[in-house]
């Protein structure tokens, strides 16, 4: 029995990536997002990212690959998952509320022409949907990663990559793919 859970996990995972690779509108608007991040490191901006879970470890790990190396050796690009911060994360929260534990930070390290990209499987994080709402108030660049509706993200993102899934580990393996793809694009832009 467990090897047929196995076969079906890659499977599904399989059969999405390929809806994924015949979606054309999908990959334009995945070009755009890396357009938009590579226009905005050229200008001297910065990439924030945030999610809740899984999601969050998704955005640390596209951070950790703009800020630290994706395929080339070459200069650090600025890069940071807002839940890094143990010590602010649990302040906030405990002082405000979890609800406002990016926004506060967008905030604080946003300005005008960065880029903040916001995960979320559902659409509905709340604290996720706060921080793009001000971050867009702001003159950030939004950009969100969701699951197939795209949840309440639409009000808040100039992009918006929907996965065309309800399946949370399948939606969250297809953004880091994403994530990774970006990454790579960034880099040869700008160091190749």
């Amino acid at each position: 029995m467990s090897l047929a859970t196995i076969k079906r996990n890659i499977q599904d995972s399989i059969q999405l990536k390929k809806a994924l690779l015949e979606n054309e509108s999908l990959l334009l608007d995945i070009q755009k997002v890396a357009d938009s991040i590579i226009y905005a490191y050229k200008n001297g901006q910065k990439v924030l990212l945030c999610g809740n879970g899984g999601s969050a470890a998704d955005a640390q790990h596209i951070a950790a690959e703009l800020s630290g190396r994706y395929y080339l050796d070459r200069a650090p690009l600025n890069a940071e998952a807002l839940h890094v911060n143990g010590s602010y994360l649990t302040a906030v929260a405990n002082d405000y509320s979890f609800e406002q534990v990016y926004e506060r930070l967008v905030q604080g390290l946003g300005r005008s022409g960065d880029i903040l990209i916001g995960l979320s499987t559902s659409g509905t994080s709340k604290n996720v949907l706060l921080a793009l709402e001000k971050a867009q108030k702001m003159g950030l660049k939004t950009i969100g990663f969701s699951g197939q509706t795209g949840g309440q993200m639409h009000d808040f993102c100039d992009l918006l990559i929907s996965i065309d899934s309800t399946d949370t580990p399948r939606i969250q393996e297809c953004h880091l793919l994403i994530g990774h793809a970006v990454c790579e694009l960034v880099e040869q832009a700008l160091f190749s």
